[in-house]
């Protein structure tokens, strides 16, 4: 089929490896509109670890964020995300997200949009609301949307369904992404000190919950640097660095046998020996002591990517 342009229409869509992967307990996951805290919360821990153990889930993508629409399978497509850089696809990070989660877009609408100031959500969550104050859905953190119009207290967006208001205090507004003020090293921290205690989620990428790259990333991006999706992608791209000179929001990667092995995780840089990182599947994003603990064996690789 023709390739064609799409863009999310649900807050948090999970990318899922085959249109096979989900179980039963995940269908709360798979409507349009979706409610991820009531999918989250029926996971148990070993059903939020089948995730990742059996590599049902890729990656997720957030309201209005766009994909490419490579192939349709019965209810199902199969797309690749330009924004999220991986090896497994130049194009973009590859896999199967509902057909029900996507609105097909002409290439002409989205230029238009692509020519608008964006807004972006800097708090934890938000709720967008319709032209008479109803709340329509609540959006993630780093959800970025064109603007239409600046009101008194609300951003007018325009959005996959049509328009819907943001509050300022929520968000934040630039000329483009390439125009968002580029933050310091310890300002990804401090955007990372804010999710200290949320729960592991294997792909995640929203505020319900990261996985290591996907927090890398995400307080990144909220910085103004666009990085690969994936641990092993980033540790081959931005600025290596000496471990004995890391500074705070460098990112550190781990490998097995003692960094000789394959790669596996990556946390940020806190400073004074420590990281700020989401573990694993079970665990919290936490502020980690690196020195006694197995991460100083397999500590392998440091980048910079901000300026």
């Amino acid at each position: 089929m023709e390739m064609t342009s799409g863009l999310i229409n649900v807050a948090v869509a999970a990318v899922w490896t085959d249109a096979a992967s989900p179980r039963e307990i995940d269908a709360e996951s798979l409507k349009s509109p979706v409610n991820i805290p009531a999918w989250l919360d029926a996971l148990t821990t070993e059903q939020r670890k089948a995730l990742c153990d059996d590599k049902l889930v890729q990656t997720q993508l957030l309201y209005g964020e766009r994909v490419l629409v490579l192939d349709k399978k019965g209810e199902w497509a199969y797309v690749v995300i330009p924004e999220q850089a991986s090896k497994k696809d130049e194009r973009g990070y590859p896999g199967w997200v509902p057909l029900a989660q996507i609105t097909e877009v002409q290439q002409t609408e989205l230029e238009k949009r692509e020519e608008l100031p964006i807004v972006v959500v800097t708090a934890k969550k938000t709720t967008m609301h319709d032209a008479h104050r109803k709340p329509i859905l609540e959006v993630s953190y780093n959800t970025i949307l064109p603007l239409i119009k600046e009101k008194e207290d609300f951003y007018e967006v325009h959005t996959p369904d049509g328009t819907g208001f943001i509050h300022k205090k929520d968000a934040s507004v630039y000329s483009s992404f390439a125009a968002m003020q580029k933050g310091s090293g310890n300002d990804i921290v401090q955007h990372a000190e804010r999710f200290k205690d949320l729960l592991y989620l294997w792909g995640g990428m929203s505020a319900y919950g990261y996985d290591c790259s996907g927090f890398s990333y995400n307080m990144l991006k909220a910085n103004g640097y666009l990085i690969p999706r994936d641990a092993t992608d980033q540790a081959e791209k931005g600025q290596p660095i000496k471990k004995e000179q890391a500074a705070p929001g460098d990112l550190l990667f781990f490998a097995y046998e003692e960094g000789k092995g394959a790669l596996h995780h990556v946390g940020i840089y806190y400073g004074d020996g420590k990281m700020i990182h989401s573990p694993t599947p079970g665990k919290k994003i936490e502020i980690q002591t690196i020195a006694g603990t197995f991460y100083e064996k397999e500590w392998c690789e440091t980048r910079r990517y901000w300026q």
